[in-house]
């Protein structure tokens, strides 16, 4: 049977007055025009009011007032974030009083080890992984194994810190584990046995790697113990941060220390799932407040940076 459709009649439609409508975008919503000669904290305040751009300025407040009232901030980082030149920007951020307390991948602390070492890092996989080569660099390996071996219980992070700074690698300055060692800002290193590249050289001993970021483990959670009033920025790490920083606040949670109210946000090129429940969405569920900007790391953590020492400096 042949299914009939009677015309509608257009006619009939009803409308209503535009001025009776709800908005969501409003001239009051709208940027402010830029100009040659502007402060970082004018070109802030002149982002839209909409999405990221009322987010971003919203964070920034927030970590900025973090930072006055005495809260602890954290940095976790991926290796993207050195292997795209934003050391100097985090090593800026400790200078100024504005990170406390830096948290990493192992192959962030792999880049800021070869940039201090040699001023250069990251290979061609692809070439390398044909010939077997493919992180086999023997400085590496070897001197970032010896420094763990030194002395595992110190953390892995104080440990390649100390080894940078105290050995005076060519181009120490623009590493921030040694940046870290020589202002006293903990920094600590979390790797899984077999994920990184210097897990395939001789030199490697499980059982002092495991010590030692077994021992950072426990440093980072006593960092987090202290997170009220504070922040937290995952920036770059999909997996391994968001992981550890789960269980970090589920420890200080156990033993009664609160944890509960912070600043958490997640700077990352793409969405992932971890960073967005494990860092924004659970650990503020009950109180703080939680966001996720996405944006190419590069642009984002300098424009991030200047902004929030322009904040702090009015």
């Amino acid at each position: 049977m042949k299914r009939r459709f009677p015309p509608l009649d257009f006619d009939a439609i009803r409308t209503i007055p535009l001025g009776d409508r709800e908005n969501k975008v409003t001239v009051g919503d709208l940027a402010a025009p830029v100009r040659a000669g502007m402060r970082v904290s004018e070109l802030l305040a002149g982002l839209p009011n909409q999405l990221a751009g009322a987010e971003l300025r919203s964070f920034v407040s927030d970590v900025a007032s973090a930072v006055r009232g005495g809260g602890v901030v954290i940095a976790m980082i991926g290796g993207h974030v050195i292997k795209v030149g934003l050391a100097p920007i985090l090593i800026q951020l400790m200078e100024a009083g504005v990170v406390h307390a830096l948290a990493m991948n192992g192959s962030a602390s792999i880049h800021d080890f070869e940039l201090a070492l040699v001023g250069g890092t990251s290979e061609d996989v692809s070439e390398t992984l044909e010939t077997g080569e493919f992180g086999m660099a023997e400085e590496t390996g070897r001197l970032m194994n010896e420094a763990v071996a030194r002395d595992p219980a110190a953390g892995m992070g104080a440990a390649l810190g100390r080894m940078i700074d105290d050995e005076d690698f060519p181009h120490a300055d623009v590493s921030v584990l040694a940046a870290a060692h020589r202002l006293g800002v903990p920094a600590t290193v979390h790797v899984a046995i077999g994920t990184d590249i210097i897990h395939q050289h001789p030199a490697a001993d499980g059982a002092r790697i495991g010590e030692a970021t077994y021992a950072d483990f426990q440093r980072f959670a006593s960092v987090v113990a202290e997170l009220d009033g504070g922040a937290v920025l995952n920036i770059g790490s999909a997996v391994i941060m968001p992981e550890v920083f789960l269980k970090a606040l589920t420890i200080a949670r156990n033993l009664g220390r609160g944890a509960t109210d912070f600043v958490a946000a997640d700077f990352d090129m793409t969405r992932h799932y971890r960073p967005g429940e494990n860092v924004v969405a659970r650990p503020t569920s009950r109180g703080g407040r939680g966001y996720r900007f996405t944006g190419r790391h590069e642009i984002m953590i300098p424009l991030l940076a200047a902004s929030l020492l322009d904040a702090l400096a009015d």
